[in-house]
């Protein structure tokens, strides 16, 4: 009898502690769809120049390995992964040096180049966004496989799905491309690529994902890159790139909106990072920054990917200085800074 009570009271304190877990518990994977800002190295496995697989990428990582991040470390959602209480970096999908097993709590579809529009990924020969989707649903086959079909449910209900695209579809398309100047005006593209957006989320959300990151885009006229085509003005900030970006936000914040009024159970949130970026642009001591207007990697103007390499005698020697890494990418440090301004803004939601 004695016994039996005891047991009673063991089951009551271990039921207790999980109900505390499952109250307490944060998210169980983060999800990662977009561009280079959060491919972990899926790139690496496709036939492109758009590749970071080399030295110096990566000489500020975990262990010092270039693992196709296009920056001196890690990326914003590694910071999210870890603030999430989940692994320190999230892993690529088409890294063979990782399984579903790993993929369970963190995997990123992105691919660097890419962008909402299609024609985005063509100019460089990267994962379409559309493609991105097709490995999510493979994963989603591997993951009932591994978990059972009740917990994978779960986790993919419950995972945090972060995306961040964009940038690419303006700096790399629009701007340096004919073919959509001569379709839309730049308000129009954006619109059409807002469209993209709200149909993309509109799948996942098919698929079964409720709680969404939809990620901004930076002040991409103060890019290095851009600043050294910004000649004419001595080399500042390129601001008719920034209002585009500012506007962009804006559409997207509405769709933020229009989603979560349209789709019952969904919760997406706008991780905007235009705001947390310009402010150490401008006063980048005040963040400990001494650089903002060149990047760490070569001469700091116009280099990333190829151009980017080891045996270039101009890359500084503590990229913590530095906002930009190359000449298109943050450092590390900065996407510290932007990760620790989601996490606690849009994302707090999700994670507290």
């Amino acid at each position: 009898m004695a016994h039996s009570k005891i047991l009673s009271c063991v089951l009551i304190v271990q039921l207790f502690f999980l109900l505390l877990a499952k109250t307490n518990a944060k998210i169980p994977a983060i999800i990662v769809f977009g561009d280079s800002s959060v491919d972990s190295g899926n790139n690496n496995h496709i036939q492109t120049i758009a590749r970071s697989d080399f030295m110096p990428y990566g000489r500020d990582f975990l262990g010092g390995r270039s693992t196709g991040r296009f920056s001196n470390g890690r990326l914003t959602t590694d910071f999210i992964s870890e603030a999430a209480g989940l692994k320190q970096t999230v892993p690529a999908y088409l890294d063979p040096a990782y399984n579903i097993s790993d993929f369970a709590v963190g995997v990123s579809f992105a691919s660097a180049g890419t962008g909402y529009d299609n024609a985005t990924a063509d100019v460089l020969g990267v994962i379409p966004l559309w493609k991105e989707l097709e490995y999510y649903k493979e994963y989603q086959k591997k993951l009932r496989a591994y978990l059972g079909e009740t917990k994978a449910k779960e986790v993919i209900s419950e995972a945090l799905y972060a995306t961040s695209l964009g940038t690419n579809d303006f700096l790399e398309n629009y701007y340096t491309m004919p073919q959509r100047r001569s379709q839309y005006t730049v308000d129009q593209y954006q619109s059409f690529l807002v469209g993209i957006a709200k149909n993309f989320i509109t799948n996942l959300y098919n698929l079964g994902a409720r709680k969404i990151s939809l990620g901004g885009l930076p002040p991409m006229g103060c890019m290095p890159l851009e600043r050294t085509r910004n000649m004419g003005n001595g080399n500042e900030c390129m601001e008719s790139y920034n209002v585009v970006a500012v506007n962009f936000n804006g559409k997207l914040s509405g769709l933020v909106e229009e989603l979560n009024n349209e789709l019952h159970g969904i919760q997406v949130v706008l991780s905007n990072p235009y705001d947390p970026m310009l402010q150490m642009i401008k006063k980048p001591s005040s963040y400990g920054f001494e650089v903002a207007s060149v990047a760490c990697c070569a001469t700091g103007l116009f280099e990333m990917g190829y151009a980017c390499d080891r045996y270039n005698l101009f890359t500084c020697t503590d990229a913590n200085k530095y906002i930009f890494w190359d000449a298109f990418h943050p450092t590390e440090r900065t996407d510290r800074i932007i990760a620790d301004h989601v996490v606690k803004t849009a994302l707090s939601k999700f994670l507290a």
